[in-house]
């Protein structure tokens, strides 16, 4: 049986506040006591206790913890922290970056379990997911501690022996806000980069997710990094607004929804900032006729139904040829009827709970407003209840699948981010390109066909920043993920993401007497 090595009582050493042993990895045991703020290199615990927010366990429903939201004074101590830091933290070499990211990773891999159990009691997904979340923030630490020895700039010759060069210079305090389907690896590949580069980072997680990022920033800490260097401020709208405006901001990173991210690169423009939006989608994934039938349906099912749905880059926009489309339909049927849903803790469970009551409900909305449209729904899109009971509160619900899905309907236009596959048919490439383009997001875009040619052919015409082919939904740390249209703005991981968190600074060197005109 696992046991949850860190959970609850700070150290008495004067060390990072680590969790003790205090339970058994199941749903339903966890209790969570210490602060969840973190700056100065120290979990914070708040003076004022006023306006409280529950945060809940999605397997069980039950309140898991109280959330302290930080105010004015609060975020600006934690910006103060990162000041603090990124003084010392942006003179330091490459090599010695990369040596407490490094650490960090290997800290990260030493606690692997606990720090997946920690995501899904707080965010419902299954723990074999979670150890593939934890997996991917381990490796984009690595990563990106090898590009922190190798930053550089250009020298140009210039007449008559002079010379110019550029340097690659850290931005300052960066932002990072986080979403709540994927808490720990977006603290990591957010930080990542930011520290790299030289600078120093507030995180925001969101309010639903809490628990997990804290856990990164004692990581850091005890890797050796600066006191402030990456700091972690609870709360909502609020927080997030005073963190976008505070004047020691240089740069804020947004991964959410495009209303939020519109509001912040608004926010982020009165101080010309730059941003990284990393916002919403509603993929497109093209089954053409020649397809392995087999893979095809296994990348459906990978685009859809990952994290119960709950993924920005999903493609819930399965189009399918119609030569192929009862097989591929009756196959994906009988799959998602076979996906096993219950405790996220076992593991068995192929699909945990969503992240919370509100958000279920509305997911279930989606399909009941389908059905109205006239949408047919072939499988799921019912609550679940599983026969544990003290899972019989918990945000649970039957993986949907839906055909006679037209173009215009609601289920096809907005992103559901839940478990719902909508099912199109095709007759020609022509005309599923421009189906598939018509939308005003583009984040990503996937097709399944054995021709090569068309297959390249076909990526090069979809709208979207990450395409896959005969695949779905793999993000290897070492390229960037991003969208096109209103689906973001920059990158994140690759090599391109440096300069994301970085800034160049041209200089002139005359070698001879200035020639001037006066």
């Amino acid at each position: 049986m696992r046991i949850l090595a860190s959970l609850l009582t700070p150290c008495q050493s004067g060390g990072p506040a680590f969790l003790t042993l205090m339970r058994r990895a199941s749903s339903g045991t966890m209790q969570i006591k210490v602060p969840l703020n973190f700056w100065g290199g120290r979990r914070v615990e708040l003076s004022d206790v006023t306006g409280l927010e529950p945060v809940y366990e999605p397997a069980t429903g039950r309140v898991l913890c109280q959330l302290q939201s930080c105010k004015a004074g609060q975020v600006d101590e934690a910006v103060k922290s990162a000041c603090s830091a990124y003084a010392v933290w942006r003179k330091t070499a490459g090599m010695e970056r990369a040596r407490v990211m490094l650490e960090a990773a290997r800290l990260i891999e030493k606690r692997r379990e606990e720090i997946a159990e920690v995501e899904v009691v707080n965010n419902g997904k299954s723990i074999t997911e979670a150890r593939l979340d934890v997996d991917s923030a381990r490796l984009c630490i690595e990563y990106f501690a090898g590009l922190a020895t190798n930053l550089s700039g250009q020298h140009v010759q210039l007449p008559g022996g002079s010379f110019a060069y550029t340097r690659r210079e850290p931005l300052g305090v960066c932002v990072g806000i986080g979403a709540w389907n994927y808490p720990f690896q977006i603290a990591a590949w957010k930080s990542a980069p930011a520290i790299a580069c030289g600078n120093s980072m507030v995180f925001k997680p969101s309010p639903v997710t809490p628990v997990s990022a804290v856990l990164l920033a004692e990581i850091y800490a005890q890797a050796g990094a600066p006191e402030g260097l990456l700091n972690v401020v609870q709360g909502a709208q609020e927080t997030g607004t005073l963190l976008c405006h505070h004047p020691s901001v240089a740069k804020v990173s947004f991964t959410g929804s495009v209303p939020t991210g519109k509001k912040i690169m608004e926010m982020a423009s009165k101080g010309v900032k730059p941003v990284t939006l990393e916002l919403g989608g509603k993929s497109p994934l093209i089954i053409f006729e020649d397809s392995d039938l087999e893979n095809a349906v296994r990348g459906a099912l990978m685009a859809n139904f990952l994290s119960q749905g709950q993924v920005c880059s999903n493609g819930t926009r399965v189009f399918v040829h119609r030569k192929v489309l009862p097989q591929f339909v009756t196959e994906v049927v009988r799959r998602t009827k076979a996906i096993q849903i219950g405790d996220p803790l076992l593991e068995e469970t192929r699909m945990g709970a969503l992240v919370s009551r509100p958000h279920l409900d509305k997911v279930l909305g989606y399909v009941e407003q389908a059905k109205k449209e006239g949408a047919r729904v072939l499988c799921g899109g019912e609550l679940f209840t599983p026969a544990d009971t003290k899972l019989k509160n918990g945000y649970y619900m039957m993986p949907c699948v839906l055909d006679n899905c037209k173009d215009d309907m609601t289920c096809v236009r907005e992103e559901i981010f839940g478990p719902v596959m909508s099912i199109l048919t095709f007759d020609t490439e022509e005309e599923v390109l421009q189906r598939a383009n018509d939308t005003t997001m583009g984040l990503a875009a996937g097709v399944f066909t054995k021709d090569i040619q068309r297959a390249h052919r076909v990526i090069e015409n979809l709208q979207a920043g990450s395409c896959f082919i005969n695949n779905y939904n793999i993000t290897p740390v070492e390229v960037p993920f991003g969208g096109f249209k209103t689906s973001g703005i920059g990158r994140e991981n690759g090599q391109v993401t440096i300069e994301f968190y970085s800034q160049l600074k041209t200089v002139v060197v005359e070698m001879g007497d200035v020639d001037s005109l006066f």
